[in-house]
């Protein structure tokens, strides 16, 4: 994706507050061992691009007054609540720097599994995306999770369920560093009805003598 910006001369708080009555956006381009650069865009354009979850997680082709620069989309300040957005910044990269970026999980074969096939059971996914940090030349479109092999017993965490590309590091966020892919729901048994009518009445009970 391509974005148009133009190089900013004001800064500070002043200069970037007159800039957005005027319809543009404040960033930063920083990274690859180049001077950070202070940009400005458009922030109608800016505004609907951040609605694409390509935005967020792919190679943006950044073109400042002619010039186009590969870049990654670092940090967003949203106005706390005005639909405004108030800051944006963006990280250089090249072909030997490392970026972390989305990618969707696609699941497979969960149908053929012995967890579905023998025993019924219900197959819910619990995350659709993974973050990655990897060189761009390195960074897969998708990641593929097998579930063929997917059973009542089996291991349903991250390191177990994915085979990530050489290169390619998974990010993980929090205590859990293997968060479980998927759940499984055993079908419910509903109860016997001939059992339940094979069952003794209860005994009434005796009335007391008067």
């Amino acid at each position: 994706m391509q974005i148009a910006a133009t190089a900013r001369a004001l800064q500070g708080t002043g200069a970037s507050r007159r800039l957005r009555f005027t319809g543009k956006t404040p960033a930063v381009v920083y990274g690859a061992g180049a001077a950070p650069q202070s940009i400005e865009l458009d922030h109608n354009m800016l505004f609907h691009a951040l609605k694409k979850e390509s935005f967020h997680s792919d190679i943006l082709q950044l073109d400042v007054d002619g010039q186009t620069t590969s870049v990654v989309l670092r940090a967003v300040q949203y106005h706390p609540f005005k639909p405004q957005i108030l800051h944006v910044d963006f990280q250089r990269v090249d072909e030997n720097t490392k970026v972390e970026a989305k990618v969707a999980l696609v699941y497979e074969g969960v149908e053929n599994s012995p967890a579905v096939k023998d025993d019924n059971c219900t197959i819910t996914t619990l995350l659709q995306e993974l973050a990655v940090v990897c060189v761009p030349a390195k960074r897969p479109e998708a990641i593929k999770v097998d579930l063929s092999g997917l059973t009542v017993k089996g291991n349903l965490g991250l390191h177990h369920l994915v085979k990530l590309p050489v290169g390619v590091k998974a990010v993980v966020r929090g205590s859990n560093k293997n968060p479980n892919l998927v759940s499984i729901k055993l079908p419910e048994v509903a109860p016997d009805a001939n059992a339940a009518a094979a069952a003794p009445a209860a005994a009434p009970a005796k009335k007391g003598k008067k």
